[in-house]
Formats: structure tokens, C-alpha cells, sequence
């Protein structure tokens, strides 16, 4: 799948848009349940930690298939709620679920939220579940949803903690890795751990002009199929899975597979295939 023509985002943002508004969105889009579910575990934590208002007007940044902004929305009853991502698919399923919903106070808009020109003092919420840890340039980035936000509003983020402390990733890792020596993801570039780091989520949005920052850390396991086969096809058809994956010969992909299958079959729970994973609930606010 090609990114849309028309979408404008900054250079550092170009690699995530060839992304996620390519085969990794059309995936997630497709596979849009699973990624829900896994991380159904963590609603309830982080949206009491939203703490969302009947009146709020909420932006909602990196929404994916839109389940955080159509909650905001269902609680946000007199105020609104808008979801931005990079993923035409992706978006196209947030808007099919909320014309299903009948949602009438919740909105998508295709956008680069690090340079998309929000209207100033326009939101008294952003919230983010796993989707801000891919700016290629996250200072500028988080300025600019300060600017969006009102005095005195504020920010909810949901990311990972360090790798280490996330067993799904490096178990899916090592699996696939068939023996080779992978080299850790650097902390400074974009990805799934680059808001893992406490002093460095710091660093970022004190230069960004947030204050009252503080991180909490919140567990829970991670579902990734309800099925040991199911989770071998949800796992296996993941960006970073086909990368691995493809770097190998027939014989160490079906290696790496038959390592994978058996990670999950150690995790089988009866009720799931679950590994441990590790979060931070992050909370700002503009001053």
C-alpha cells in the first residue's frame, strides 16, 4: 500500500509516514481487534488518569483505529473529541466505528501532529495511548500540542517502559532474531521505547514548556492471540516481525517461526497467549 499523495509531514516524520500509512497501518487496521485487546488491560488505569470532563474538547494523537477517541467522545458528552494519525486505513476504520457508535461529538483528521496547525488554546486534553513515541522530532512536536492546549490544560500519554522491562518484545526479539546478535534500539530515535526513559521524557517536555510532569508506572499482562495459532499470525504479520523475518534464509525463517510458536506455547495461559509488559502513564499540564 503507497502513502496518500496529499499528506504533509515533516522530514524527520518520513520514514513513520511511509509506515504507518502503508503496509504497517493497513495491518493494523486490519488487525485492529487484536491490537485493542492487547492492551485492553490498561484502560481503565489510564483513563482515570484523563480524568475527562463532560465538557473537555480532547485531542487524541497517534488514535490508530480510534477506540481512545470514541471513548473521550462517549465521555466528553458536551465537549468533543479529535483523533489525528498518520494512517488513511486506520482513520477510515475510526470513522466507520464511530458512524456506527452514532457519535456525533468525535472527529479524524489525517495529520502530522508535530507541525499540523492546530488551532491555538483549542483543546483543554491531549491523550496518547502508545502513539507519541514516534516523532522524529518530539520537542517540537510536543510544543506544538502545548500550543494546542489552553492554559491550564492538560496531558495524558501512555508508553512503554525500557525494553527490558517488556517481556512480549524481547521474547518476539529473540525469537526472530535465529541467534544473531541484534543491536538494542537506540533511546533517542523513534520507536516503541524513545519515551521509555523517565529523564529523557523530562528533558523533552520541560523543553516544550509543560510542567507538573510526573510518570507512573503501570503493568499488566499483554494478550496476543487467544490462540497459540492466533497469536503466531498476529505477531508474525507486525512491521518489525516481517523486517526480521526477511533479513533471514528459508531455513532461519522457519527456525525463527518454529521458536516463535514455541514462545507462545509457553505462554498459553488457557485463556490467552500473555506476556509481561511495562508502562508509564505520563501526566503534564500547560502552565
Amino acid at each position: 500500500m503507497s502513502p496518500s499523495a496529499d499528506l504533509t509531514v515533516d522530514p524527520s516524520n518520513e520514514d513513520a509516514r511511509h509506515g504507518w500509512d502503508g503496509d504497517d497501518g493497513a495491518y493494523w487496521a486490519e488487525h485492529e481487534d487484536y491490537f485493542d485487546r492487547s492492551l485492553a488491560r490498561y484502560r481503565d488505569a489510564y483513563f482515570a488518569a484523563a480524568a475527562i470532563s463532560s465538557n473537555d474538547r480532547v485531542l487524541d494523537v497517534g488514535c490508530g483505529t480510534g477506540s481512545t477517541t470514541r471513548e473521550a467522545a462517549r465521555r466528553a458528552v458536551g465537549g468533543t473529541a479529535l483523533g489525528v494519525d498518520l494512517s488513511s486505513r486506520m482513520l477510515e476504520r475510526a470513522r466507520d466505528r464511530a458512524r456506527v457508535e452514532e457519535l456525533t461529538n468525535v472527529g479524524f483528521v489525517q495529520a502530522d501532529a508535530q507541525i499540523h496547525p492546530f488551532d491555538p488554546a483549542s483543546f483543554d486534553l491531549v491523550i496518547s495511548r502508545t502513539g507519541t513515541m514516534f516523532f522524529g522530532d518530539p520537542v517540537a512536536a510536543f510544543s506544538n500540542l502545548h500550543t494546542a492546549l489552553r492554559p491550564g490544560g492538560r496531558m495524558t500519554l501512555l508508553t512503554w517502559q525500557p525494553m527490558a522491562e517488556n517481556e512480549w518484545f524481547v521474547a518476539f526479539r529473540t525469537a526472530l532474531a535465529d541467534g544473531r546478535e541484534l543491536p538494542s534500539p537506540p533511546a533517542d530515535a523513534p520507536g516503541p521505547f524513545s519515551l521509555s526513559d523517565p529523564a529523557r521524557v523530562r528533558r523533552i517536555l520541560d523543553a516544550s514548556g509543560f510542567v507538573d510532569v510526573a510518570l507512573d508506572a503501570v503493568a499488566h499482562p499483554m494478550e496476543h492471540g487467544r490462540t497459540v495459532d492466533e497469536a503466531l499470525a498476529n505477531v508474525r504479520g507486525m512491521g518489525y516481525a516481517q523486517g526480521l523475518l526477511q533479513s533471514l534464509d528459508a531455513a532461519g525463517r522457519a527456525r525463527a517461526l518454529d521458536a516463535l510458536r514455541a514462545s507462545h506455547e509457553a505462554h498459553d495461559t488457557g485463556a490467552g497467549v500473555c506476556y509481561g509488559s511495562a508502562t508509564w502513564i505520563i501526566s503534564a499540564s500547560r502552565p
